[in-house]
């Protein structure tokens, strides 16, 4: 019931370090998310997990976290005692997230959600076809213009400043961490 120890490269690398019962459930999770995504929309590896975000081909600017990352949108995973479903989509958006808990709700499931998680011990725990209609809800300019609005002011003035241009990434030597300075010309 453990995740994999070493970060995987990939999704399949990532289902392959499951036990069967894990596997089963992410596959399932993985195989409705896929079935209804929005166009606009990649899956890949983000954060050691299976996920869906927005490609910087799409948001230049990036997760305004760590800019060289996409815009988180859905990730799942295999953790040491539940599997977590981190719905980034449904927490900018309250009433899209009250609608979705309600929903989970009328189906009987148990309703266990931290702050940036819903969290389930099995796969028969987890209503999919919610899942489904909850992440086709949102498509890729509406999540966007809701990640614009939920950021802070500060951050929201430094992206629309850097949209479009590279960001630059941060040197690491030794045990400092230094971020290259742009220059200006006058």
């Amino acid at each position: 019931m453990t995740p994999p120890t070493a970060k995987p490269a990939t999704i399949e690398d990532y289902l392959a370090a499951l036990p069967a019962d894990r596997r089963e459930a992410i596959e399932a999770l993985r195989a409705v998310i896929n079935r209804h995504l929005p166009d606009g929309y990649e899956e890949g590896m983000q954060y050691g997990m299976p996920a869906w975000f927005v490609p910087h081909t799409v948001y230049p600017a990036g997760y305004h976290c760590d800019p060289i990352q996409p815009l988180p949108f859905v990730s799942v995973a295999s953790r040491k005692s539940h599997i977590g479903l981190y719905m980034f989509c449904l927490y900018l958006d309250p009433e899209l997230m009250s609608w979705f808990e309600t929903e989970w709700r009328k189906t009987g499931r148990r309703w266990d959600a931290g702050k940036s998680c819903v969290r389930a011990k099995r796969l028969e725990d987890i209503p999919l076809e919610l899942v489904g209609k909850a992440v086709r809800k949102v498509p890729v300019k509406t999540f966007i213009a809701g990640y614009e609005a939920s950021k802070p002011a500060s951050t929201r003035s430094r992206t629309k400043k850097t949209a479009g241009k590279k960001t630059t990434a941060k040197k690491t030597t030794g045990k400092k961490t230094t971020r290259k300075k742009a220059t200006r010309s006058r």
